[in-house]
């Protein structure tokens, strides 16, 4: 919940300082009064391809839920632990996307395929570096960390199996690239529906033994999770070659390692790499710190983590449209209209936001039940999730100025407010959860200090007005 999820890669490019491009590839001025209508053309395909992509952990979560509760609650301290070293990949393929945008918008395509080549070397680097890693030394890293016998069993058996799908989610990561930075789109929505029901199927047939296949429990969900993204690589990989000319843009000639272009590229990425990063890790942090409090809290922990990346997509979007047209409109000169468009962005997620809060909180059990068929652990986790929907309600304006301060392109002011985000976070988890070992619903109003703080930064930030000078 420390950033926007990037896992799409759905976010809107800039070509120029007048033109936008929309997900449906339709290039549009940004010129004239940016209404309601022209903000949510832009915020709501990116929502589609983001709730998509959150249904491969939503059917991982849910069919382990059947399972047990260690698996549950290993599921997460794995995934998380998965998810911090794909976040160093991901901000690399951010910054290669804003070179191959830029690149497409000067009509130099030959040297896309330059950009695409050499990041799939590097992401293939690392990828066999983080695989080396994981299959070396996770064991030893997470076992002083998790006090349970049986969930660290269940967290060792999940990632000796995902880690194998480091090769394929990077490389997956530079075709994202490259389709967002030259603005055909549409294929991401096609590659995640794709990617989700090969997931879906492979968990159900590998968890549960069913059609004659092993029962392999959270392992299954493991192997299920990589082998759908070998799947979205194969997809990508066809679809390339069939239906983009891909000898415009150089993709597949005089393929060689390029260490110049590969340092310029290095250059651009550095501050989006640190900054997923160290994100993940703190809640990744936070996790090991709920599993000392017993399985059924870090269980809970799971579920309510799960429910919460659901409302996230939504902010997510509107957040990434709003980073794009700060950009665009500081770029055209019109400054003073950023802060009234931000405000415009707040009161149009709130409107979606809000109803979905109020019903989830209404009716909890409803969307617990999707988890688990537990009654126990549907009532244990209720507190936690109404302390965890109450914090959207600051989430909404922090998350959309947040990313309103990237938008200006002071990516270094925004890794520092980053970091004492960060800092005042781990301070509150260490007093609540390994000092007082209070109950789970109170270890998750650690999401309100980390949200109070990203808040009244990036709105003081905003606020200030200096941002209205930076050159990129």
């Amino acid at each position: 919940m420390k950033n926007p999820c990037y896992f799409c890669g759905t976010e809107i490019t800039r070509i120029s300082a007048n033109h936008i491009i929309f997900m449906d590839n339709t290039p549009a001025a940004v010129d004239g009064k940016l209404t309601g209508k022209k903000i949510g053309l832009i915020a709501y395909p990116i929502l589609i391809s983001l709730l998509m992509e959150h249904l491969i952990g939503l059917t991982d979560t849910a069919f382990l839920g059947r399972v047990g509760e260690v698996e549950l609650g290993a599921s997460a301290i794995a995934g998380v632990y998965y998810l911090a070293l794909f976040m160093l990949s991901f901000g690399f393929s951010i910054g290669t996307q804003i070179l191959i945008a830029r690149r497409n918008g000067e009509k130099r395509y030959p040297e896309i395929g330059r950009l695409f080549q050499q990041g799939i070397f590097f992401m293939l680097l690392m990828a066999g570096i983080m695989f080396f890693f994981s299959q070396t030394w996770s064991s030893s890293i997470l076992r002083p960390l998790i006090s349970s016998d049986q969930v660290f069993k269940a967290t060792d058996s999940y990632i000796n199996w995902r880690v194998y799908g480091f090769f394929f989610s990077f490389t997956a990561l530079m075709f994202r690239a490259l389709y967002v930075g030259i603005t055909k789109t549409k294929i991401l929505t096609l590659n995640s529906l794709v990617m989700v029901l090969t997931n879906v199927v492979l968990n159900y047939l590998l968890i549960f033994g069913k059609l004659g296949m092993p029962r392999l429990g959270i392992a299954g969900a493991a192997i299920g999770s990589s082998v759908a993204e070998l799947v979205s690589v194969v997809f990508f990989l066809i679809y390339t070659l069939r239906k983009i000319d891909w000898r415009k843009y150089g993709l597949f000639r005089n393929m060689g390692f390029d260490l110049r272009v590969l340092w310029h590229m290095l250059g651009v990425s550095i501050w989006t790499m640190l900054q997923a990063f160290i994100s993940i890790v703190t809640w990744f942090l936070f996790f090991i710190a709920i599993e000392h409090l017993g399985e059924r809290p870090l269980a809970i922990t799971n579920i309510v983590r799960s429910l919460s990346s659901f409302i996230f997509m939504i902010i997510t979007a509107f957040a990434a449209t709003g980073s794009s047209l700060v950009s665009n409109l500081m770029g055209e000169g019109r400054t003073e209209e950023v802060l009234p468009v931000c405000r415009k962005i707040i009161r149009m997620c709130y409107t979606l936001v809000l109803p979905l809060l109020a019903v989830m909180a209404i009716f909890p059990g409803l969307f617990l039940r999707i988890y688990t068929d537990s009654a126990p652990l549907i009532a244990a986790s209720i507190p936690a999730l109404w302390v965890m929907l109450s914090v959207y309600l600051i989430n909404v304006p922090g998350i959309v100025w947040f990313n309103a301060v990237s938008g200006t392109g002071n990516t270094r002011s925004a890794l520092g407010m980053e970091i004492l985000c960060i800092v005042a976070y781990m301070l509150y988890v260490f007093y609540v959860v390994i000092y007082l070992k209070a109950d789970v619903a109170v270890c998750w109003t650690t999401e309100h200090v980390y949200g109070i703080v990203m808040l009244w930064l990036s709105w003081h930030y905003m606020q200030r007005g200096k941002w209205k000078h930076k050159k990129i």
